[in-house]
């Protein structure tokens, strides 16, 4: 498989890494706005198969001629979600196969943002779907981490553990510390600030999908392998919008366990203003208030070196067992740090974000999986992808807790 990867950020710079290698890809050209991060990308890797370009992703017309050029079977997106359209329609007029790790923004319900749903994550993407299969082209969204691992999972969960399913609850949590700063996400903030401060979304079977207030039904998750009690909040996640498409769920939700401290900055960037992506004049210039928040923190992708601990992600499933009993199953995947950092050179988080597209494009690559439209991670069949993560190094593990 030629494959074009399309940003050499921490998660593309990682994704590249990984797929470096594997001997499924034929080629791999990495690219990015800034050549010469891409450039440093593809070094890293010392394998002749990868190259390095720029490309200007907010420009579908770049995309398309880039893709062509490199005679790129499958275009992956490994930009902030804000660059997804063009990314996008690139790949689609190119006449290639689509991987991203995140879906089309949402917009909040005019007046109701609190209670209705306005336009949801990943709407026009989801819309699209007969337009790709008509073309025989495959946009498989949502394939990182969270979305992405947690969606296999709860698929497997589905088909080899539950009868039936009342509830999903996707759980993300870390012991991770970063020394030296005081504040210092580990994933991009510019994401980070539209999933968090967006309203939740949460899905019911007999509702169907609404929405609550940002950091809504705090709840205290206990997460595995010693990670420990972390307190847990809502926030806007694509799982929820996937797994009712393929899966019989009673009830989706996604929570985060960031920390007091970490929702205490998010909320005070809300009311300063700086979360907005609207442009503002200053001293004849105009800048982004959320573009500024990003430019004054560490990237991410550069703090390995500084971090310690790990990072858990999973989905706790409530239902009725094969048994015909009550059953509560966290399948789950924990990344450690000092191992990423040693054995790939990539920070945790990034590092397990950009594990999993790697694994579906081999699938992809050897015919293990098939489809055409857009899809998400629950479509395909879990087995050959939860079987091939303990090869990566990161293998998947379950823990039964109380049903109820």
């Amino acid at each position: 498989m030629r494959v074009l990867i399309v940003g050499a950020g921490g998660v593309g710079s990682a994704i590249t890494s990984i797929a470096a290698r594997s001997p499924a890809f034929e080629r791999i050209v990495v690219a990015d706005v800034d050549v010469n991060r891409s450039r440093r990308a593809a070094e890293r890797t010392r394998d002749d198969r990868v190259t390095a370009t720029h490309v200007d992703a907010t420009n579908e017309a770049d995309i398309v001629a880039l893709a062509r050029a490199c005679s790129a079977e499958v275009v992956v997106n490994a930009c902030d979600p804000r660059f997804n359209p063009p990314i996008f329609e690139g790949a689609f007029t190119a006449g290639c196969h689509y991987v991203d790790m995140a879906m089309h923004l949402s917009e909040p319900h005019p007046t109701d943002p609190h209670h209705q749903v306005g336009r949801m994550l990943g709407a026009e993407q989801l819309a699209a779907s007969d337009r790709w299969a008509d073309r025989g082209l495959l946009a498989l969204v949502g394939m990182g981490v969270e979305p992405g691992f947690v969606d296999v999972v709860t698929r497997y969960a589905s088909d080899r553990l539950f009868t039936s399913i009342d509830e999903v609850g996707v759980r993300d949590g870390s012991d991770l510390v970063v020394d030296g700063f005081a504040f210092a996400p580990t994933f991009s903030i510019w994401t980070t600030i539209e999933e968090c401060l967006n309203p939740p979304l949460i899905y019911e079977r007999d509702r169907g999908w609404f929405t609550t207030a940002p950091f809504s039904e705090p709840e205290v998750f206990s997460f595995p392998e010693g990670i420990g009690d972390l307190r847990c909040v809502n926030v806007e996640h694509e799982e929820v919008v996937l797994m009712p498409r393929w899966l019989d769920v009673g009830r989706v939700t996604f929570k985060y366990g960031l920390g007091d401290e970490f929702l205490d900055v998010l909320l005070t960037l809300h009311k300063l203003g700086l979360d907005s992506t609207r442009p503002v004049d200053v001293r004849g210039g105009t800048v982004s208030p959320r573009d500024v928040v990003a430019a004054v923190l560490p990237d991410p992708a550069q703090l390995g070196q500084r971090m310690h601990g790990r990072t858990c992600a999973g989905a706790l499933v409530n239902g009725v067992g094969i048994d015909g009993r009550p059953r509560a199953t966290y399948l789950y995947q924990v990344v450690d740090n000092e191992w990423t950092m040693r054995d790939h050179g990539h920070q945790a988080v990034v590092w397990q974000t950009a594990l999993h597209p790697v694994v579906a494009l081999e699938l992809l690559a050897e015919g293990e999986w098939k489809g055409v439209g857009v899809l998400g991670p629950e479509a395909m069949r879990p087995d050959p992808f939860l079987d091939r993560l303990a090869d990566h190094g990161a293998p998947w593990s379950m823990e039964d807790r109380s049903p109820g």
